[in-house]
């Protein structure tokens, strides 16, 4: 059978037609000799997530990015679709993270993270839950924003203390540093020159300094052998003995204070006081009537006369022989 020019040409035709398509789909990035599963995501922002960027899982890329639509013109909110070709399951609450690899070079990428937990696979055309993780550089940036903070207040701070620095040290204030300065120096000389005073001082009486440390040293071991003495002397007995001996005076001198013993009463029994002090007074009566009339009292009989009675003076010529004898 022969061919007519009209088939070929007819052939040569769809053959470009079907290249075309596949060339165009090619670019695209669609394979057509590949199935592909659909899924859709809901962003609030795709954060410069562009149409072709790879679709990966626990990073391998399984796919690409579709195309980006707006779902509301209200919100704003953005609806991705991606192409998948995977065998791994897919179930229906796994997400879609955006994410960005790297420092970002790259741009924007999907990682899908499978729900293992969930067991019902997602159907073609179904949903999936979105998420975003930050990138290295916003992770950075967040961290180095209050060091930012920071850095712009020291640098104010700088500012104003060099202004202020500027506005002390003028004309007057640095010839006033200049001759501190010079004082300090000259402070510092005569340090120098007491302190070779000082050296030439204890090189001069280094024997003498010897000799008193020496002698330190002697009484340090004296006052450690007086220590050693007070150890054995038994301190710990002694003071018992002095602390038994003070319970007894503080017993005497409490019941002198009750009233007990003959010497409590006589500091707290009056009567008896007023009896001592009677008898008192009556023996000085007597040692003076004794001394002013001796014969009452001693009678030396001569002839064996007999001796006259004893009469008591009268307290009126006790008195005037007393005045008379002072």
């Amino acid at each position: 059978m022969k061919i007519t020019r009209e088939a070929k040409t007819a052939v040569l035709i769809l053959v470009a037609i079907l290249l075309f398509i596949w060339g165009y789909s090619f670019l695209k990035g669609r394979d057509l000799f590949n199935s592909y599963t659909t899924y859709y995501v809901v962003y609030n922002d795709v954060e410069g997530l562009s149409p072709s960027a790879p679709v990966t899982l626990n990073g391998l890329v399984i796919g690409k990015v579709n195309s980006i639509t707006f779902k509301d013109l209200v919100k704003g909110d953005l609806i991705v679709e991606l192409q998948v070709s995977t065998d791994f399951p897919i179930s229906t609450t796994s997400h879609a993270t955006l994410y960005e690899p790297g420092f970002g070079l790259s741009g924007k990428q999907v990682a899908l993270i499978p729900d293992t937990k969930n067991t019902t696979p997602a159907e073609d055309g179904a949903y999936l839950l979105s998420g975003l993780k930050p990138g290295m550089l916003s992770v950075v940036g967040e961290k180095l924003s209050p060091l930012q903070t920071k850095v712009e207040a020291t640098v104010v701070t700088a500012d104003s203390l060099l202004h202020n620095i500027n506005n002390v040290f003028d004309k007057r204030t640095q010839q006033n540093l200049q001759a501190a300065i010079a004082d300090l120096s000259k402070t510092m000389k005569q340090f120098d020159a007491a302190a070779q005073s000082l050296n030439g001082a204890i090189s001069g009486n280094k024997k003498n300094i010897d000799v008193t440390f020496s002698n330190l040293n002697r009484m340090s071991g004296n006052f450690a052998k007086i220590s050693d003495s007070l150890e054995a002397a038994n301190l710990g007995e002694a003071v018992k003995k002095l602390e038994y001996t003070l319970a007894n005076v503080d017993k005497i001198v409490n019941d002198v204070q009750g009233g007990k013993g003959t010497l409590g009463k006589l500091l707290k029994d009056e009567a008896m006081y007023k009896n001592l002090n009677e008898a008192s007074k009556q023996l000085k009566e007597l040692i003076e009537d004794l001394k002013l009339n001796p014969k009452r009292y001693v009678s030396i009989s001569v002839f064996g006369k007999k001796q006259q009675p004893y009469t008591a003076p009268k307290e009126d010529d006790t008195k005037e022989e007393g005045t008379k004898t002072e």
